[in-house]
């Protein structure tokens, strides 16, 4: 997504044109989406649960490098809430939102021991916080209710008819 253009749009309407854009097919599963994801970004994704974020008001945390693309998110028993942690970060990642980070070079000096480009990406959302958590959730959103009617949409004669 163009982010000039999404200027002086609001989260609904940046999430809603980024969905559209996406050309998702018509049966989608989380699989599906995180393979299309991987191949926009031209990175693998990584998705693990972590007990780091466990009791803390973060449920997931995106972490961008050269070759890979790092979701982790708290453990938590529930399906539904482990796919939309990772469809909040998916959007994070469609909206490109490590693209308006901090400079890599003050990331590395507030954590030394990691890379600051890497750290840069995953602050970058701290400074726009409302705006962009709210268009990453939003398309979180509109991604589940793409998963979730894909799933109800009969996929040959024979399901419907026995």
């Amino acid at each position: 997504m163009d982010e000039q253009k999404s200027e002086g749009q609001g989260p609904a309407q940046v999430a809603a044109e980024a969905f559209v854009s996406l050309r998702l097919p018509s049966h989608l599963t989380l699989e599906r989406l995180i393979a299309i994801v991987a191949a926009r970004r031209r990175r693998r994704i990584e998705i693990e649960a972590t007990t780091i974020l466990n009791g803390t008001s973060v449920c997931g945390l995106w972490l961008s490098t050269d070759t890979r693309e790092i979701i982790l998110h708290a453990f938590t028993d529930s399906a539904l809430h482990r796919q939309q942690f990772i469809l909040h970060e998916l959007g994070h990642m469609i909206l490109r939102h490590d693209e308006l980070g901090i400079s890599s070079e003050y990331a590395g000096s507030l954590f030394p021991n990691l890379d600051g480009e890497m750290v840069s990406r995953a602050l970058a959302r701290s400074s726009f916080v409302d705006d962009l958590e709210a268009a990453a959730e939003t398309l979180a959103d509109l991604l589940a209710g793409a998963i979730r009617d894909s799933t109800m949409e009969p996929r040959s004669f024979e399901q419907v008819f026995g």
